[in-house]
């Protein structure tokens, strides 16, 4: 039997990113969910918020909200009164918490995350370079890099690349193959702008299997063979070692969690100068 949707409705006076995260870093700790999330920004009305918290109380589910607005933030609770439905505070205890210990007033401005300032730019310039240079297409971009992200194929290079792209970091992901040696402008990088990828041969042996199965290719290709993989590894702790980079063993790790330990390593070196 199918298991039934739950729903999770994010309102927001803004364009919902923050909400968004933190239910998204939510979901990502349960199993077997099948969750629905339904997304409304830039309300600014009471009858638009009205609407829609009669539209979601039906459903099985609840409503996160990130309103800085007090009229609004009056409303969802007033409304969730009235309709039996559970909301989710996302930013009110942090802002309460701002008010008690600092002795200040939120400006209650909606928006102001996403502001075009310099931050705002050089994060978008971040992104721009990053998506040019994936999977090692432009090897000069690696002397401009920030981060040099190496690993064998299905260790998430770009997915982290674009995610640390998002933190401000301009960055090159390489993949790394015994039948090919490194670029020069690879060794001629500090080795605190490389990070190393690995994983353990038996877990990627399960993701290039599902990976060909998805394609519709045969199952008994090298690629996903064991040994295949075992000689990569080697060649890849090799290079490593060569480079004397740091080397992340990403093993049933979540994207965010490999892009803060990466972001930790950078955060410790001198060349750090986004100060993200």
């Amino acid at each position: 039997m199918e298991q039934a949707s739950h729903y999770v409705t994010i309102v927001s006076d803004s364009i919902g990113d923050t909400a968004d995260a933190v239910v998204q870093a939510v979901i990502h700790q349960f199993q077997n969910q099948r969750v629905t999330i339904r997304r409304y920004g830039n309300v600014r009305s009471e009858d638009e918020l009205r609407k829609l918290m009669e539209e979601t109380a039906p459903l099985n589910g609840f409503v996160a909200y990130t309103l800085v607005q007090p009229e609004l933030r009056e409303m969802i609770r007033e409304e969730a009164v009235r309709l039996d439905l559970r909301i989710v505070d996302i930013m009110g205890p942090m802002m309460q918490a701002f008010i008690d210990t600092f002795d200040d007033s939120p400006q209650e401005r909606p928006g102001l995350l996403h502001q075009l300032d310099d931050k705002y730019f050089r994060r978008m310039e971040a992104i721009e370079f990053t998506v040019a240079c994936d999977d090692g297409r432009d090897l000069g971009a690696m002397l401009k890099a920030d981060i040099v992200l190496l690993g064998m194929s299905r260790t998430s290079k770009t997915p982290l690349s674009i995610f640390l792209a998002h933190r401000g970091k301009k960055v090159v992901n390489y993949a790394v193959v015994p039948e090919v040696g490194p670029p020069q402008e690879l060794l001629s990088l500090p080795s605190n702008r490389v990070i190393g990828l690995t994983m353990k041969p038996e877990y990627m042996l399960k993701i290039r299997s599902e990976r060909l199965k998805m394609l519709g290719l045969p199952e008994g290709s090298q690629y996903a063979s064991l040994e295949r993989i075992r000689e990569e590894t080697e060649y890849a702790m090799a290079l490593y070692a060569k480079l004397g980079c740091p080397v992340i063993d990403i093993t049933n790790k979540a994207i965010e969690e490999t892009a803060g330990v990466i972001m930790g390593h950078i955060s410790d070196s001198p060349e750090d100068e986004l100060g993200n």
